[in-house]
């Protein structure tokens, strides 16, 4: 199992109140046009990735959603993403993935924008001979680290689960062995 290697940022993304909230000042919609590269001993690829974002979740709709995930249960958690409204879509390889969860804190010079999906994206690696179980990644997380002009760097687990550990840390366990990684994201204007 390989933990996101951002699962520090996404706990402080999801995390209360820690950082300044920028969603709610946000002009939207907003594009972003990004590539997502894999390196691994087996190859490395690069795919395009488009992601639009139409609305930020509420504080509300936030507070909905971590609820679940302090649940730890599964089902609860995609059931909570799912009844809420798209918040725009996420493209990768030309597939075309709802983003149930797309929230944006202020960081420094820029913002930190977390998306979550209520479906995978892909399964990276599942034709392999020793490929794992599909179960239980039932979501993707991307992670946007943006600066004052709105390019940046960033991470993704196209198939994903989230769990909340005896610690109280939120942890993220991806589907994929390798770390998918954002580079070259620039806002489309």
């Amino acid at each position: 199992m390989r933990a996101l290697t951002a699962v520090v940022v996404f706990a402080v993304a999801m995390a209360i109140g820690l950082l300044g909230r920028v969603s709610a000042a946000v002009a939207v919609p907003e594009t972003f046009s990004a590539t997502a590269s894999i390196d691994s001993p087996k190859g490395q690829a690069s795919v395009p990735v488009e992601i639009k974002i139409d609305r930020y979740t509420t504080d509300a709709e936030r507070d909905t959603i971590i609820a679940a995930v302090k649940a730890n249960d599964a089902a609860k958690t995609i059931k909570a993403l799912e009844q809420q409204p798209d918040a725009g879509s996420l493209t990768f390889g030309g597939r075309v993935t709802p983003i149930k969860y797309a929230y944006a804190r202020t960081t420094g010079d820029g913002r930190l924008v977390t998306l979550v999906t209520a479906r995978p994206v892909a399964f990276v690696g599942a034709g392999l001979p020793d490929a794992k179980p599909k179960t239980g990644h039932d979501l993707a997380i991307a992670l946007l680290m943006l600066d004052a002009n709105d390019t940046g760097v960033g991470e993704i687990a196209l198939a994903a689960n989230v769990k909340v550990t005896e610690t109280g840390a939120l942890q993220t366990d991806d589907y994929g062995r390798e770390t998918v990684r954002l580079t070259k994201i620039a806002r489309k204007r």
